[in-house]
């Protein structure tokens, strides 16, 4: 196909595409002319999936061109194309200080989780916890250590359903991540009431 033919099967703009070829988004065509190119369904995925991660998963451009030079990069193993996908939901933000050990580093160690002590999510974890704490919620380690419980159940289904391939593993991680976040908010929030429920028809 053309390129706009690529556009019209796409719903993107040529102008767009053109900026995806010049910016290394989107992989060179079948050059059938000096001024002519072929594009196929591999062109089609890939610019699809880059609009997903602009549009569904508000990831940068710049970001998503991280993302996809590790996709296309020979010999990557699948838990760095993982941990690139994870990371990139960050928008790229620097590692975190490792020696500042606050008390979502130390409940971390603690719990005996193997994560990248750099990782910038552990610094979430700390300022989360932290506003719990401001507005007395009574969060501590034991609270913590049952709600880890679930999340690694959780985290188990994440991973089981991690396709191999690098490109796959991709999509799911962030798509999975951003679609499926709300997801189980909405299940926490109709569990909450089914177990309130559940005890206050046996009071």
């Amino acid at each position: 196909m053309r390129l706009a033919e690529l556009s019209d099967t796409t719903g993107v703009a040529v102008a767009t595409l053109k900026y995806y070829l010049r910016e290394g988004l989107l992989h060179p065509g079948r050059a059938v002319s000096r001024t002519q190119s072929d594009y196929d369904e591999t062109h089609v995925e890939r610019v699809r999936l880059v609009r997903a991660l602009s549009e569904v998963g508000g990831l940068s451009l710049a970001t998503i061109g991280r993302v996809l030079d590790v996709i296309t990069s020979p010999g990557q193993d699948w838990i760095t194309v993982l941990s690139t996908a994870q990371r990139s939901l960050v928008g790229g933000r620097e590692a975190r200080v490792v020696d500042n050990l606050g008390r979502a580093s130390a409940w971390v160690t603690a719990r005996g989780w193997h994560v990248d002590p750099e990782d910038p999510f552990i610094d979430d974890l700390d300022r989360a916890w932290a506003a719990c704490d401001d507005v007395g919620l009574g969060l501590d380690e034991e609270r913590m250590n049952a709600y880890a419980d679930h999340v690694e159940g959780v985290a188990e289904i994440d991973v089981r359903t991690v396709p191999a391939d690098p490109e796959g593993a991709i999509r799911q991680v962030i798509l999975g991540t951003v679609l499926v976040d709300p997801v189980l908010a909405a299940l926490r929030r109709l569990a909450q009431q089914h177990v309130s429920m559940g005890r206050a028809a046996q009071r």
